[in-house]
């Protein structure tokens, strides 16, 4: 049961939800309505009709917001990146400068921006500290982007010390779940590993190929959770510096495909493409901050979110191949 302080605090409140139709996006606008918010009250502009790089188009959706939470991007894998940095920076840029810019402008009374554990720079001590966040260049391949999202944060700090706007600035690791992306062409490792393995056993494949040596470590975070811990910074946080959004824990990328196989009961072989990039050695959060300021912790074990994730994969599998083919 959701406690009163929750429900009243989304009262009557207007809020704008950027990438609301995306997989976390989707997951955010369910909880916001479990916790009381009318389906009038949630806006969520489609990027077909409502290109977030123009100006007036912001100006437009922003009027009369009381939340802003901003979680569109475009985003891809490690191929992906290389392919169009250019394009990864300048669009997630343009569209977190102007949103902020235009949601201060319409007072906005709090801005809730999604960064990405891009961010980091590429060696940074295990576990991750928000404290770390400027002590290095990003990893390579993934920096543009990581830095493009950046900003925002440099901007919710600047904004507020100026004009005493409430932005705040959230870190979420790698998430995964029901309705991720599984298009290989731009998927990150969880869903792209299991098409792959699914994929394998439909075909009667003998094995699969996987990116990189399987050295680096990655955390992830279910996405339903995640979603729960943006809300709860929406409902409780109100200050200027970073916050991690994670699990706490760490596993190397053969560990992880591994344990997809296992799952997927793909019994054939692995096979490891070393020309291609490992992308960050390392990834694992330090999330007690998230904890101490508002209470987060992830409640979804590994496993179980894989299940589950699987599970959605197989039943959706149809419908995603016609669609990206």
């Amino acid at each position: 049961m959701l406690n009163k302080f929750k429900m009243k605090f989304w009262d009557n409140k207007k809020i704008l939800v950027t990438g609301g139709v995306g997989f976390l996006g989707s997951h955010i606008v369910e909880k916001l309505k479990e916790r009381g918010v009318k389906e009038e009250n949630i806006e969520i502009p489609r990027s077909k009709t409502c290109d977030l790089r123009i100006k007036e188009n912001i100006q437009g959706i922003v009027k009369d917001k009381d939340i802003v939470i901003h979680l569109a991007a475009v985003v891809g894998g490690i191929g992906a990146n290389r392919e169009n940095p250019g394009k990864f920076f300048y669009d997630n840029a343009i569209m977190g400068i102007q949103l902020i810019h235009e949601s201060w402008k319409a007072e906005v009374s709090k801005f809730v921006a999604l960064g990405t554990i891009c961010a980091y720079p590429k060696f940074t001590p295990i576990p991750f500290k928000e404290n770390d966040l400027w002590d290095g260049y990003p990893e390579e391949t993934n920096a543009p982007y990581g830095l493009a999202k950046k900003m925002m944060l440099v901007q919710c700090q600047g904004y507020r010390q100026q004009y005493g706007f409430n932005g705040i600035f959230l870190l979420p690791v790698n998430l995964y779940g029901p309705r991720d992306n599984f298009d290989l062409e731009s998927s990150h490792v969880i869903p792209a590993l299991i098409r792959k393995c699914i994929t394998a056993i439909d075909n009667d494949e003998k094995e699969i190929v996987c990116w990189g040596d399987g050295s680096p470590t990655r955390e992830f975070l279910y996405v339903e959770d995640a979603a729960g811990g943006i809300l709860l910074a929406t409902e409780k946080y109100n200050k200027p510096d970073p916050v991690n959004l994670g699990a706490g824990f760490e596993i190397t990328i053969k560990d992880l495909v591994e344990l997809i196989a296992e799952l997927t009961l793909f019994e054939g072989g692995i096979v490891w493409d070393t020309s291609k990039p490992n992308g960050q050695p390392r990834r694992c959060l330090d999330v007690s901050k998230a904890k101490k300021e508002f209470g987060f912790e992830a409640k979804t074990t590994f496993e179980e979110g894989l299940k589950k994730t699987i599970e959605w994969y197989k039943q959706n599998k149809e419908k995603i191949s016609v669609h990206n083919g």
